[in-house]
């Protein structure tokens, strides 16, 4: 961090932020690459890319990691972290993340799309007990029971096949006469036994009791309204797929948008902001696909290095020089998250230690201790200590269920109330990290009323969330959790991988993550700001 000062800043790791680092690295411009999530945007998401030129079937997950790869070969820096505020004024341009400050002298936004809501009766009220937008999170909680998928557009045909690999039969609700997708997929879900397809057909409602049990659909058509229950009081599956909704509230007011949300831009991809690019799902376009992503994104840096030299120049300011890497590229995390946590763990104002416990699973309980020990190698600000369930050190001290598990101590070595009942990988690799910051300070930048509230929470409150690793909404709940509990004593957290530990799903019905589980009893789910989290405690 500190001053240096980036030829481009891309906000998004999806398609077309990742081809803008492609195309930024290999013209020899210093570009920084954030995101939020795990990177690889929507496409990850999609378990077979058919209509990318040149190759004929792929994984969206494997295409991203190609594209990824090719990012780190041109020395592009990677950060895991979420962008709150930007400051576009003057040549030096400012991204604020929830973790610090970074400038750049220009900026491409790539920041992408949400699902869309259909707001039918019960779709709030049973999202994460039957109602989801994600099949690959989601979609193995209904294994062997009747899925339904509300869309007729290429995500929904798509998701549909990918949930037939789960569910005993896949029914799609079409409100449209036919799907709205190429022929080659629609025909390819039509002719697939597992799937059953019904048009002019628009979801009512959702019912049940803790789970979603019944769904009522109308025909737009006839009319006709028919009630579907659940066989043996099964519970059921219902994945909206129905569009998207641009994800640009923070650049509201500094940015122009179009009525949609969508930011505006010419056929450059500039916006009205000066030297401030918008690329990929983000800007309003006819066809939203990985083609249109990648062609955004090399014709921004096209755009960008017609200038940025000379405007180096023109500031003097001294063109960097990439340095190679010095870490050695092995082990579990990659040398750009090894570089993160490196940056991160010298901004901590004390040492911590962690304690694992192992567990009866070896195989997850070497991968766990694998993973910390890679963390302690990098810095000197984090100590590991491991051991058996039967030590008798620990026995006391700590709540040995669900093992293997890591526990995170304070500056004064006394356990902080989180508990890593999971391998802190993938989408939540960054989530733990942050929970280390802020116990050791200094931590997240709050308002100082969402401190206030925090501070007054004095009833004893133990939440547990369960969550899966490849959940893209997760993450925000646990670190608002986290940061409640790094403030208040009265308040711990235990974050849990239901498809691990599956009788904690059992015992509280969860079909979907994230899960809140709060003192045993009441259960919340989907995705929780902070000020959702306070608001839930609360209530207790």
């Amino acid at each position: 961090m500190g001053e240096r000062i980036y030829d481009v800043i891309v906000i998004g790791g999806g398609p077309s932020g990742l081809t803008s680092g492609i195309y930024g690295g290999r013209a020899k411009l210093d570009v920084l690459i954030i995101d939020k999530d795990d990177f690889g945007g929507q496409i990850k998401l999609t378990d077979e890319v058919v209509n990318y030129p040149g190759i004929n079937s792929i994984k969206g997950k494997e295409i991203v990691e190609m594209m990824k790869k090719q990012t780190q070969k041109f020395r592009v820096s990677f950060v895991h972290d979420e962008v709150i505020k930007l400051e576009l004024d003057g040549d030096i341009k400012k991204v604020i993340t929830k973790l610090g400050e970074y400038k750049g002298l220009s900026i491409i936004i790539a920041s992408g799309i949400t699902h869309k809501k259909l707001n039918f009766i019960g779709e709030d009220e049973f999202l994460g007990k039957g109602v989801s937008y994600c099949a690959i999170c989601d979609g193995e909680f209904f294994k062997d029971k009747d899925i339904f998928v509300v869309g007729a557009g290429f995500v929904a045909a798509e998701e549909s096949i990918f949930l037939t690999r789960y569910g005993k039969k896949v029914h799609i609700l079409a409100r449209e006469p036919e799907f709205t997708c190429a022929k080659t997929i629609a025909d390819k879900v039509l002719k697939n036994p597992k799937i059953e397809v019904k048009f002019n057909t628009e979801i009512i409602s959702a019912e049940g009791d803790n789970l979603l049990r019944k769904i009522k659909m109308k025909n737009n058509v006839t009319g006709e309204i028919t009630e579907v229950v659940s066989e043996n009081n099964e519970n059921i599956g219902l994945f909206i797929f129905i569009g998207f909704v641009p994800q640009t509230d923070i650049y509201k007011g500094i940015i122009e948008l179009t009525e949609e949300g969508y930011i505006k831009t010419n056929e450059y991809m500039e916006t009205n902001v000066e030297r401030v690019y918008a690329v990929g799902d983000i800007r309003p376009k006819e066809l939203r696909q990985l083609v249109t992503a990648v062609s955004d994104g090399g014709t921004a840096i096209s755009r960008i290095e017609k200038y940025i030299f000379e405007l180096r120049n023109k500031l003097n300011l001294p063109k960097v020089e990439r340095e190679d890497d010095d870490l050695e590229e092995n082990g579990i995390l990659d040398n750009n998250m090894k570089k993160q946590i490196v940056e991160l763990t010298k901004r901590f104002k004390t040492s911590l230690n962690l304690v694992m416990v192992k567990g009866e699973d070896l195989e997850k309980s070497r991968a766990l201790e694998e993973l910390l020990r890679e963390l302690s190698s990098l810095t000197e600000k984090i100590k590991v200590f491991v051991y058996e369930r039967s030590s008798p050190e620990i026995n006391e001290k700590f709540l040995l269920e669900r093992l293997p598990a890591v526990f995170i101590l304070n500056k004064d070595n006394e356990y902080s109330r989180i508990k890593y009942s999971t391998i802190p990988l993938e989408h939540e690799l960054n989530s733990f990290m942050q929970a280390l910051y802020n116990i050791a300070g200094p931590g997240d930048e709050v308002k100082e009323e969402l401190l206030e509230r925090i501070d007054k929470i004095e009833k004893k409150i133990n939440v547990q969330i369960g969550v899966s690793l490849k959940c893209t909404r997760c993450p925000d709940t646990v670190q608002a959790t986290q940061f409640i509990v790094s403030r208040n004593k009265n308040v711990s957290v235990e974050i849990i991988d239901v498809l691990t530990h599956k009788e904690f799903k059992k015992k509280h019905d969860i079909v979907g993550v994230p899960a809140i589980v709060v003192n045993e009893k009441n259960i919340y789910f989907g995705q929780m700001s902070l000020e959702e989290m306070i608001e839930i405690l609360e209530k207790q």
